[in-house]
């Protein structure tokens, strides 16, 4: 027990130490610089291609958007997810070795070409994303934390950031086991998380793209909008476009929906008027719906 009391008090400072670190000695693999670069380069193409040339730059929500940002990138971390999530490993790793299992990979894609690593781990990450993001809307209980996400009623690249910090524990929980049992390699799931960033930021911007013929293989503003849409037929009232950073996936299960242009159509669910438009108000309405 006290191994674990341990790791989960030395994981604060830890967390601590590593963001001062990532600051102060900037590194290709450092999130903190990334996400600033990727976030000035889809502000910049909002302002030079807007989709929504009456949108003003600052929209509705933008300063809840980039407090979002900050607190599910690094804030969740430090007052506690990390530490918790350390102790979780530790444990599963344990229960693994107690009962003769002293490795999980079952495939070790290390042995592959470095392209081949990172294109494996890109598709199986964003499969299970897809899975994921599919059952946040058709399961009630995890939709209440998803209408965070959902509350957004103007568009723009930071919008990505607002959801609720238990779908990180969802989304995190759900691919380890997959990913650990490939061998996948910190640094270059670094990479597949930073693209999907990057991806994500675009899905989400105030920009009128669809990428022409790879509108079937990637997300894009155009059809990630209509994911957004207050108003959808009934008979897919569960949502459309679920797609993370790949569209594929919704092409091939049936779920791609992009009737018209959705520039302008509005955004939310039912009944949104009355939803919290604060920070903590939002994050604290998922435990008292019932």
């Amino acid at each position: 027990m006290q191994k674990y009391v341990d790791i989960f008090l030395s994981s604060f400072e830890g967390y601590f130490n590593y963001l001062v670190q990532e600051i102060t000695n900037p590194q290709w693999t450092g999130y903190f610089y990334w996400l600033i670069g990727l976030s000035l380069l889809v502000m910049l193409a909002e302002v030079i291609f807007p989709w929504r040339k009456n949108q003003k730059f600052f929209r509705d929500g933008f300063w809840l958007d980039l407090f979002y940002i900050f607190f599910n990138f690094f804030l969740f971390s430090l007052i506690g997810y990390n530490a918790v999530s350390n102790v979780f490993v530790n444990l599963f790793n344990d229960g693994l070795a107690a009962v003769g299992i002293e490795n999980l990979v079952a495939v070790n894609i290390a042995e592959l070409p470095a392209w081949s690593q990172l294109l494996i781990m890109f598709i199986i990450a964003d499969f299970i994303q897809w899975n994921v993001h599919v059952q946040l809307h058709k399961r009630d209980w995890l939709w209440k934390f998803h209408k965070v996400h959902h509350s957004v009623k103007e568009m723009g690249f930071a919008a990505q950031f607002r959801f609720h910090f238990m779908e990180t524990i969802i989304y995190k929980s759900i691919q380890y086991l997959p990913l650990a049992m490939i061998g996948f390699g910190i640094q270059e799931f670094f990479l597949v998380h930073m693209f999907g960033v990057f991806v994500g930021h675009l899905n989400h911007a105030n920009v009128g793209w669809d990428y022409g013929v790879f509108k079937y293989i990637f997300n894009n503003p155009k059809m990630h909008i209509w994911h957004h849409a207050k108003v959808l037929p009934h008979e897919r009232k569960k949502g459309v476009n679920f797609g993370l950073t790949l569209s594929l996936w919704d092409y091939i299960f049936g779920t791609a929906y992009i009737p018209k242009d959705g520039k302008n159509i509005e955004l939310g669910f039912e009944k949104d008027e009355n939803y919290p438009k604060g920070f903590w108000g939002q994050v604290v309405r998922p435990f008292r719906d019932r």
